[in-house]
């Protein structure tokens, strides 16, 4: 949603936008980044009740719905 601007106290101002992959579980275990504050597992229908924006929700929808083609718009 190239609407979508943040704009943070301390001056920075970003333009979000999603790129989403998809995966499968080999080994490891999960872990955090220093660009994360909370990681684990969802099941699709907790996904509603997660913090996220609209557009990070609907790429995830979109992907559940086993859309042949990726969301572009």
């Amino acid at each position: 949603d190239p609407r979508h601007i943040i704009a943070y106290s301390d001056g920075e101002v970003r333009r979000q936008f999603n790129v989403c992959f998809t995966a499968r579980v080999v080994g490891g275990r999960l872990a955090i980044s220093d660009e994360s504050t909370e990681l684990r597992f969802a099941r699709p229908e907790e996904i509603d009740q997660l913090p996220m924006h609209h557009t990070q929700r609907l790429r995830i929808r979109h992907f559940l719905e086993h859309r042949e083609r990726p969301y572009l718009g």
